[in-house]
């Protein structure tokens, strides 16, 4: 590796979560953003220490879930909304994100499968829609809860944990 791309890919490292952390943050309706910050953070880190890409792909579609979800309630807010909003915003990241990924050759290695999908689509699809099941689950149990939590943190608890605990599955899945 060239010395400037491992100076850019350690400061990248280093400045990703600090720019995250200061940013301001607005109330939204959606995923809270300690969230969408937890699910960065973790994807960073797990290509960085050689994680397998199944694992990598579960928080990249948790991520993706939570950037949307964030950005449609922040449209709603403001009254950005037209047909098809949440789609094409969904679209929008999905697209933003696979197709630097194919282009870099990190999707479509004929070796980097499971089950006969490449391995990060394949953590993409499960960690979308278990991170959707986790955040659509707490919306259920708060609203029969009366419109509030059953235990503090809930928010940021439900739709992580699958993906923790998928992250515990596929970790023996895929190990050597």
């Amino acid at each position: 590796m060239k010395k400037s791309f491992k100076l850019i890919k350690f400061f990248s490292y280093i400045l990703a979560p600090l720019v995250g952390i200061f940013l301001p943050i607005a109330k939204v309706g959606a995923v809270c953003p300690v969230c969408t910050i937890a699910v960065g953070a973790s994807l960073g880190l797990s290509r960085w220490l050689g994680v397998d890409d199944t694992i990598s792909g579960l928080w990249i579609g948790g991520l993706i879930v939570s950037t949307t979800l964030w950005t449609y309630s922040w449209m709603k807010k403001r009254h950005y909304t037209f047909p098809g909003d949440l789609l094409v915003v969904a679209l929008v990241y999905y697209t933003s994100i696979l197709i630097p990924l194919y282009y870099t050759e990190i999707l479509g290695h004929p070796l980097n499968k499971i089950w006969g999908i490449d391995k990060l689509i394949f953590g993409l699809a499960v960690g979308s829609i278990f991170f959707l099941a986790g955040d659509l689950t707490y919306a259920f149990l708060k609203k029969r809860h009366g419109g509030r939590a059953y235990f503090a943190f809930q928010k940021i608890v439900m739709p992580i944990l699958p993906l923790a605990l998928l992250t515990v599955v596929f970790y023996f899945v895929t190990r050597k």
